[in-house]
């Protein structure tokens, strides 16, 4: 799929660049385009570079929270919900363990160790399944909460805006904690009605109901205060939640007698690896979008965007984070770089910085998710997945899109 982006993103600048050199006369655009793309280039290495010194902050803190049993509480915590919500699996088998240890390693941004369980838990579901070429009621609703994926700790977000000098890099904690919930909430509501499940469970509507009261309770408070007010409160709740967060796991590692200079270090050691595994990556995408930019043609989309926005009556800048949002479902790496253009054009600061830094912390990649974990155990027909995904990721972009001018607008 990615693939298939990639090059239509330089087949679609080369033909804007065409018209732009032969019908408008503008005969410097191949030369923009070329500078372009050095310029984006240059720009990928030196984010990745950047972010050396907070990715390894921020993974040996992780490597901390895990070790000091940050995941183990959160198991414990949802364990009670997870098994209303997945009734086939029987009590004790494997996959309920890696269920709960997946959507735990998920809540806390523990990527590595998240898909890996997402992936055993997929095999294990897959021994209940009475036919393998088909995806189950569960394997269905498992993934449906992982491309939603409610992530508490959105690191790589805060990561991103640090390194493109954000004044506050987690003053988007809050938006991105609503978006990621509705669009999680959602996509749950819309997968067990399909598979015609009940709600009227005691321990389900307790869960749901109570958290909706929370984020609906949040949202009613900010949008009662002047937007200032109301930024600066986002900004000064995020980073006492998140420094809390910071402490905890520290004295958690530390009661548990874990030496935790020596393990924060190994953590370090892991950011270093994924800081400099990303270039490649990160310049790939950087290159495409900023030739894109500067043959004209996504100024041309998202001004006709814009125009027929306006046309409506409607503030349209929300258009700006419109790329971020369309690339998301398809893939992760194609939207961390359309995020970081975006802010790098904008500013991470802007509006648009920070409703594509929402975007992105929002929902995961659908269609990746669905590929992996559904092709690891050899499923052919995913039934209603894709439409039950797509529900949770349009409500995630609409909800990031309102709560990004609710608190920035």
């Amino acid at each position: 799929m990615l693939d298939r982006i990639w090059t239509w993103l330089f087949i679609v600048a080369l033909l804007a660049a065409l018209v732009q050199a032969f019908v408008l006369g503008n005969a410097a655009v191949f030369a923009a385009m070329v500078g372009a793309a050095f310029d984006s280039a240059k720009t990928g290495f030196e984010i990745a570079l950047g972010l050396t010194g907070v990715m390894c902050l921020w993974l040996g803190l992780m490597r901390l929270g895990e070790k000091g049993g940050a995941v183990e509480l959160l198991a414990r915590l949802t364990a009670p919900l997870l098994r209303r919500l997945f009734p086939s699996i029987p009590a004790g088998h494997p996959a309920e363990g890696a269920i709960v240890m997946n959507m735990a390693s998920n809540m806390l941004g523990l990527d590595n160790a998240a898909t890996p369980l997402g992936l055993k838990a997929m095999s294990e579901m897959q021994t209940l399944n009475p036919d393998p070429d088909v995806a189950s009621d569960d394997q269905i609703l498992f993934m449906v909460i992982n491309t939603a994926s409610v992530t508490v700790l959105p690191v790589s977000v805060f990561t991103y805006r640090a390194q493109m000098g954000a004044a506050d890099p987690t003053d988007v904690f809050l938006p991105i904690l609503i978006a990621t919930f509705c669009g999680t909430l959602t996509g749950l509501l819309t997968t067990m009605a399909v598979q015609r499940r009940r709600l009227a469970d005691p321990v389900i509507a307790g869960w749901l109901g109570g958290l909706t009261l929370l984020v609906g309770g949040t949202v009613a408070l900010f949008a009662s205060l002047p937007r200032e007010t109301a930024q600066a409160a986002s900004s000064a709740l995020a980073n006492a939640v998140i420094f809390g967060v910071m402490v905890s796991f520290v004295v958690a590692a530390a009661r548990r007698r874990v030496p935790v200079y020596s393990e924060f270090v190994e953590g370090a050691k892991d950011g270093f690896k994924v800081a400099i595994g990303i270039v490649p990556y990160l310049v790939a995408m950087l290159v495409a979008v900023g030739v894109l930019r500067a043959s004209g043609a996504l100024d041309l989309a998202l001004d006709g965007v814009r125009a027929g926005v306006g046309a409506l009556g409607v503030d349209a800048r929300w258009v700006d984070g419109l790329p971020t949002a369309l690339m998301k479902p398809l893939s992760g790496s194609g939207a961390r770089g359309v995020m970081i253009e975006t802010m790098q054009t904008h500013g991470a600061d802007s509006f648009a910085g920070r409703l594509a830094s929402v975007l992105q912390g929002s929902s995961e990649t659908t269609f990746y998710v669905l590929a992996v974990y559904f092709g690891s155990v050899g499923i052919k027909r995913t039934r209603h997945a894709v439409g039950c995904g797509l529900a949770a990721d349009g409500m995630g972009i609409l909800a990031a899109v309102l709560v990004t001018y609710l608190v920035f607008g």
